[in-house]
C-alpha cells in the first residue's frame, strides 16, 4: 500500500465541492491519476481519522497549451468524490 500523502495530491475547494459536503455528506479530492478506490478510502481514513461509507473517482484529460510555437500538454489527473459516513466530518478551514 502506498503512503497516504502520495495518494491523495490535494481537497478541492470549488462551489460544487462545498455544496455536495453541505448537501450529500461528500468531499472533493484531486488524487494521483493511477490511484484506485481503496487507495482512496484507506488514505482518507488515515489522514482525517473519519469512516468512508463510498468513494467515485472521475478521470480528466490534461489540456493542450501553446507557449509561442512550442505545443504542450498539461497533466492527467483524476478527482475522488469521498461520501463520509453520517455524523464524520472534514473540516479544511478550522474555525474561520
Amino acid at each position: 500500500m502506498k503512503a497516504p500523502h502520495e495518494v491523495i495530491k490535494a481537497p478541492l475547494i470549488s462551489e460544487k465541492g462545498t455544496a455536495l459536503t453541505e448537501s450529500a455528506n461528500q468531499v472533493l479530492f484531486k488524487v494521483r491519476p493511477s490511484a484506485n478506490k481503496i487507495e482512496v478510502k484507506q488514505a482518507v481514513e488515515q489522514m482525517f481519522k473519519v469512516k468512508v461509507e463510498q468513494v467515485r473517482m472521475a478521470r480528466y484529460l490534461g489540456k493542450v497549451r501553446r507557449i509561442g510555437r512550442s505545443m504542450g500538454r498539461r497533466p492527467d489527473w483524476k478527482k475522488a468524490y469521498v461520501t463520509l459516513k453520517e455524523g464524520d466530518k472534514i473540516d479544511f478551514f478550522g474555525a474561520v
